[in-house]
């Protein structure tokens, strides 16, 4: 009993005690929690009274607390410090967890309880948060299959053990392989980029033992986008392009055939379940509804934006002739390298101009001031929380009383034992528990940023601005939630709702008000000079229409994945390249391909909905086109939609928040406004 994840912990605000855990106490609380749970539920499913909304419902929604705490801690750290030993835990114990999932959604006994409160059921005297849950937990059995019967219920038992190896799998090689390709320079590689990718790139190569004249360039997103960004060398920019795109595609963590069996064996389990596709499946709980609906988005984004997009790629293979004085044909490793020279002579502005301004510790100050002048929270740092590696640092957030909101843990360098990417997740969500006690929420903001070098501090570009205030918006759906149930709390909401308002958070880093309130020079503490804001708001829309229909390829490449109506044996490549053919830029190039490397939809829940991101932009653009109207800070505008949206989490159906924020229906006008394609 010295496991600590067998009791609540005794901690201030129930922060995780890291320095309390071991790797070996993973398992077996794991174990323990799954038996808890068990019997919980056996209590619930075997209650001789009538079932009813509190004793069935409610009870369910409130179960499995140990079991809570530990996968709560758990999935987290397998993303963001996770060694061998945790994904062999995680290779022993996903299996279990499958089956106990599937146990409970599969219990009949249990099954005849919701399904009578659900048929019986008198919303007199309920909230509309009280008949969210029913439904929520009503759909949820459908969905895993309480409908089914005899062998078709062993038949989704035995497809969803499958799809939870498979899906793992392809996560620990693609967190595996991005790790092994490194690609070491000399002093005359060097051409082109600037001293901070070079210091940055030398403190690589240092890490790795290696203190002679080497730097290291690795395809961790601060060390990858520069290079390709800045570096004349046209055959290393060719040669790490051709390293990213090929990850997974060969070798021992081959995800090629991965993927396929992922894709086939959703497919085999939507048919099961009555559908013709996964998608069909899987959009029945999203605002889309429909592949129909999913594609009608889609395309009429690319008709809109792919005749833009086609100029600007016109305009800058002319940039480049002009420059090299010679024809250049663009290749994809050309793109980032040429826009960023175009981009600065049309404007005078790029990274290495703004970077300075834009110091971590100055934009952490200014992303928690946005969060105090919008919502009135305050951010205190905390000490004494322990963490889960030393570099992670730990808030306490407030309301303008006073009052707990939450903790907020901030963990911003890349290493080995974390996946690449930046993401929000929570230790614990918020809840009201059966004492009538608000349980706040521990929210961890994880990025991958430039690391600090001995030379100087982290200086981020402004997408890795824009990034973290994508994810401190995610936080704030967390943080500012004040809902009953768990399940539905925070960021618990339809997959093409949840990216709302971190979305509508990333607007602000192009408005002047919010830049000048932190944006200082990390050497002079001069503000960043009127102008050069005025460039950047310039520059916005530059290759938008290129960002969006990018975008939309990965769309359509999720789509075309899971609309398949036939188990796919053939060629992957040709897959993908079919998916994409009337969105590309480029021409194929041997060998790359996104699908195996593509972890959002083959391990990271956004399966079928990876159209979201566009779908919740249309929204969440319109949203902010009402900030526009009434002043991007005002207090009145804000709080609407934190009362509306916020914090709301799933409790009603999304579109009915957002038009008792809006008035109406959001319309894409706003975003091809944003963006320079709608000049009205």
């Amino acid at each position: 009993m010295t496991n600590i994840f067998f009791k609540p912990f005794k901690t201030t605000g129930g922060a995780v005690p890291f320095d309390r855990i071991t790797t070996s106490d993973y398992e077996p609380a794991i174990l323990q929690g799954i038996k808890e749970h068990d019997e919980e539920v056996k209590t619930i499913a075997q209650n001789v009274e009538p079932a009813t909304f509190e004793n069935t419902i409610v009870a369910l929604d409130r179960a499995g607390a140990m079991l809570n705490r530990v996968l709560g801690v758990f999935y987290p750290m397998l993303s963001a410090n996770a060694d061998d030993a945790l994904h062999q835990v995680s290779n022993r114990t996903a299996p279990l967890l499958s089956e106990h999932f599937n146990n409970i959604t599969l219990n009949e006994q249990l099954w005849q309880r919701v399904k009578h409160v659900h048929d019986h059921f008198d919303p007199q005297g309920y909230d509309v948060e009280d008949q969210m849950l029913l439904q929520e937990t009503y759909d949820g059995f459908v969905r895993s299959g309480a409908n089914l019967q005899g062998d078709d219920r062993e038949r989704f038992r035995s497809l969803s053990k499958r799809l939870t190896q498979l899906t793992l799998k392809f996560d620990q090689n693609a967190l595996k392989e991005t790790s092994r390709y490194e690609l070491w320079l000399t002093k005359d590689d060097l051409s082109g980029l600037p001293e901070s990718v070079i210091d940055a790139a030398k403190q690589a190569a240092k890490d790795k033992g290696r203190d002679d004249d080497s730097w290291l360039i690795t395809l961790d997103a601060p060390s990858y986008v520069p290079f390709m960004k800045y570096s004349d060398r046209r055959d290393l920019r060719e040669k790490l392009y051709k390293m990213y795109n090929r990850q997974c595609t060969s070798g021992e963590y081959c995800n090629l055939d991965v993927l396929r069996d992922i894709a086939n064996t959703r497919l085999e389990l939507a048919r099961l379940m009555g559908y013709d596709t996964f998608a069909q499946y899987k959009l029945q709980h999203t605002m889309a509804q429909t592949p129909d609906n999913v594609y009608q988005m889609l395309n009429q984004l690319r008709d809109a934006y792919l005749p833009v997009e086609r100029e600007e790629m016109s305009r800058l293979a002319t940039f480049a002739t002009q420059i090299e004085g010679h024809t250049v044909e663009l290749m994809p490793w050309d793109y980032s390298y040429y826009s960023n020279k175009e981009k600065d002579s049309l404007f005078e502005i790029n990274d290495e101009l703004l970077k300075p301004y834009f110091e971590l510790s100055r934009v952490t100050q200014g992303v928690f001031g946005f969060a105090t002048r919008m919502y009135g929270l305050h951010f205190q740092h905390n000490h004494d929380a322990q963490v889960f590696h030393p570099e992670v640092e730990v808030y306490d957030v407030t309301d303008e009383d006073g009052k707990p909101v939450g903790m907020l843990y901030l963990d911003f360098f890349p290493r080995p034992t974390k996946q690449s990417g930046a993401w929000m997740t929570s230790f614990r969500e918020q809840y009201i528990d059966n004492d009538g006690n608000d349980v706040r929420p521990l929210v961890t903001l994880t990025m991958n940023f430039t690391r600090p070098t001995d030379t100087r501090p982290s200086l981020l570009t402004v997408r890795e601005v824009e990034t973290f205030m994508h994810e401190f918006g995610h936080a704030l759906h967390q943080l500012l939630t004040r809902c009953k149930y768990q399940s539905l709390s925070g960021t618990n909401v339809y997959r093409d709702f949840v990216e709302v308002p971190s979305q509508f958070n990333e607007n602000y880093v192009y408005e002047r008000e919010f830049l000048d309130s932190f944006a200082q020079h990390y050497q002079t503490g001069e503000p960043v000079p009127q102008e050069l804001i005025d460039r950047l708001i310039a520059s916005s829309q530059y290759g938008a229409a290129y960002a969006c229909v990018r975008q939309l390829g990965f769309g359509f490449i999720d789509m075309a994945w899971h609309t398949i109506t036939e188990p796919y044996q053939d060629d992957i490549y040709r897959f993908e390249h079919n998916a994409v053919k009337d969105v590309q830029a480029f021409e194929p190039v041997d060998g790359c391909i996104m699908s195996p490397q593509f972890t959002h939809i083959f391990s990271g829940g956004y399966a079928a909905g990876y159209y979201g991101y566009k779908w919740a932009e249309v929204i969440e653009c319109d949203a902010f086109s009402k900030f526009k109207e009434d002043g991007i800070f005002n207090r009145e505008t804000a709080q609407s939609w934190v009362k509306n949206v916020l914090s709301r989490g799933g409790t009603e159906a999304p579109m009915e928040l957002y038009k008792r924020f809006r008035g109406c229906e959001p319309r894409i006008e706003a975003m091809m406004r944003r963006d320079g394609i709608d000049k009205k």
